[in-house]
C-alpha cells in the first residue's frame, strides 16, 4: 500500500451514516528529525514555469525530465530541505497536464525523498491557487507560501519540531501594496515600494531567533542583476528594483527568483543569489549554464558548502543567422537532431517559399525550426499607388506586390486567393458596413 499524505483514513461505508476512521502508516519521519546534525544541506531553485510553450510548442516534457533530474539530486545529495522561488507555472492558469506534473512530482518528492519544502508564487503564479492546498501538502511537509499578508506567516522554522535554520518565505510582493502609501510623484512611489520591502524584510527576521541560521526567499528584481528580456517585467519604474543593501543583517543567505540568468549579487557580506530558470525559455537564454545551488550551513551559521550543480541540457536551442546560401549550407552540414531553431535569415528582397525551403531543409536533419525571423533593407520609399486606384483592395495588393517582388504582379492563383478572401470578408459583413465596397 502506497504511503500517503493524511495520517488516518476516513472510509465512508455503504450503507452508514457515519465515518470509520481507520488507523495507517503514519507519513514518514525525516531521518533528521529530534536529531542535531552538524550541517544542513539546502537546495535552492526558482522559476520552472512549468507549462510554459516556445513558439507553441509544449515544454512539458522538458520540465518532465528536469523535475526527475532534481528529484534524483535531491536523493544523492541526501539534501534536507527544498527551497524554489516563484513562478512555478508559467501562467495564472495552468493546464491540466501542467499542474498534474507539479502535484506527481510533489508526490514523489513526499514518498521518495525525507527533504522538506518551501514554495513561493511568483508574479506568473495565481498566488491564491498555488497555497489553496497548503494545509494538506504540510502534512507531506511541503510548505507553500503564495499570499504575503503579515510578515509572520512567512517565517518558517526546520525542522520544525527541532529547529535549526528559519526560513523567510517571501513569495512575489502584490505591488497593489502601494495603496497604503502616499506619494505625489513617480519617484516617491519607487521610494515608498522600496521602503516597504525593506520593512518586511526586516520584520521576517525580527520574528526569528536570534541565534538561529537564516535564509530569506524572495521573487523581485535586484540592482545589479542581469536580465535576459524574457521576464516579464515586475518592476514599478524600478520600485521592486531593491538594493542588496536594503536586506537586513544577520542573514546567511538569499534565496532569489525571477531573472532567469544564474548569478550572484556582488557586494554583499552574504551571498544573494538566483538560480534562474531550469530550462531556456526564450532562444536568447543559451549561451550559459542552468543551475541549482546546493549550501551547507552548519548551526551557526556558517556556509560550509556553496555549489553550483549544472542542469543537464534536456532540449538544445539554436539560433542561425546569415543569408540564405549559408544558412542552407548549414542546415546540410549540421547534426540538427533533435533541436529546436531559431533563423535569422537576411534577404536583400522578399522571397516567396524561402520559410517552408529552410523549414524542409533542418527537418531533413531531424531538427525542427520554430521561427524564422526575415531581415530586408530598410524600404526608402513605399508603393505609390494613384489616388483612382484606391478604392481598389485588388489594385492595392496587386501594386504592393509589384513593390516587394521586383515589379512581378501576383499570379493568377495568388490573386485568386486573395479575391476570395476579399468576398469572406464581405459576406461575412451580412449587409451591415462593408469594408471593400463596389464602385
Amino acid at each position: 500500500m502506497p504511503r500517503i499524505f493524511s495520517q488516518r483514513l476516513i472510509c465512508l461505508k455503504k450503507g452508514l451514516r457515519f465515518a470509520t476512521i481507520i488507523p495507517i502508516r503514519s507519513a514518514k519521519q525525516s531521518t533528521t528529525d529530534g536529531k542535531r546534525t552538524k550541517n544542513m544541506k539546502i537546495l535552492h531553485t526558482a522559476d520552472w514555469h512549468i507549462g510554459q510553450r516556445l513558439h507553441e510548442r509544449s515544454r512539458l516534457d522538458e520540465h518532465k525530465q528536469f523535475l526527475d533530474w532534481l528529484l534524483e539530486t535531491i536523493q544523492k545529495r541526501k539534501v534536507e530541505l527544498l527551497l524554489v522561488s516563484g513562478d512555478i507555472f508559467d501562467t495564472s492558469l495552468p493546464s491540466a497536464e501542467a499542474t498534474n506534473l507539479y502535484y506527481r512530482f510533489l508526490y514523489r518528492l513526499f514518498d521518495e525523498t525525507d527533504a522538506y519544502t518551501v514554495i513561493t508564487a511568483g508574479n506568473h503564479d495565481s498566488a491564491r491557487h498555488l497555497e489553496a492546498p497548503r494545509e494538506f501538502l504540510e502534512m507531506g511537509k511541503i510548505y507553500v507560501v503564495g499570499l504575503a499578508t503579515e510578515p509572520a506567516k512567512c517565517v518558517l522554522p526546520f525542522p520544525p519540531d527541532n529547529p535549526r535554520l528559519m526560513v523567510a518565505a517571501v513569495p512575489y510582493l502584490l505591488e497593489s501594496e502601494l495603496r497604503h502609501f502616499s506619494y505625489q510623484t513617480e519617484a516617491e512611489r519607487n521610494d515608498r515600494y522600496r521602503e516597504w520591502l525593506k520593512a518586511f524584510y526586516a520584520d521576517c527576521v525580527a520574528y526569528m531567533p536570534a541565534e538561529l541560521p537564516k535564509i530569506l526567499m524572495g521573487h523581485l528584481f535586484v540592482q545589479g542583476g542581469k536580465e535576459t528580456n524574457s521576464e516579464r517585467n515586475i518592476q514599478i519604474g524600478g520600485a521592486t528594483a531593491i538594493r542588496a543593501a536594503d536586506f537586513p543583517d544577520g542573514v546567511n543567505y538569499v534565496a532569489l527568483g525571477h531573472l532567469h540568468r544564474p548569478q550572484t549579487i556582488k557586494d554583499t557580506d552574504y551571498p544573494i543569489r538566483y538560480s534562474g530558470s531550469p530550462i531556456p525559455l526564450r532562444f536568447n537564454e543559451t549561451g550559459y549554464s542552468k543551475k541549482v545551488y546546493l549550501l551547507e550551513l552548519s548551526d551557526d551559521g556558517s556556509l560550509v558548502r556553496d555549489e553550483d550543480i549544472e542542469i543537464p541540457v534536456f532540449k538544445e536551442l539554436c539560433t542561425v543567422e546569415g543569408d540564405e546560401a549559408a544558412i542552407l549550407s548549414r542546415a546540410m552540414t549540421g547534426n540538427w537532431g533533435g533541436k529546436y531553431i531559431q533563423i535569422k535569415l537576411k534577404l536583400s528582397k522578399p522571397q516567396t517559399g524561402i520559410n517552408d525551403e529552410i523549414r524542409q531543409a533542418f527537418g531533413d536533419r531531424g531538427g525542427e525550426v520554430l521561427s524564422v525571423e526575415i531581415e530586408l533593407p530598410e524600404a526608402t520609399q513605399g508603393p505609390v499607388i494613384p489616388v483612382e486606384e484606391m478604392e481598389r483592395p485588388e489594385k492595392i495588393f496587386a501594386q504592393f506586390h509589384k513593390a516587394k517582388f521586383d515589379g512581378e504582379l501576383p499570379d493568377e492563383t495568388l490573386a485568386q486567393t486573395f479575391s476570395e478572401l476579399l468576398q469572406m470578408v464581405s459576406d461575412s459583413s451580412e449587409g451591415g458596413f462593408n469594408l471593400f465596397p463596389t464602385p
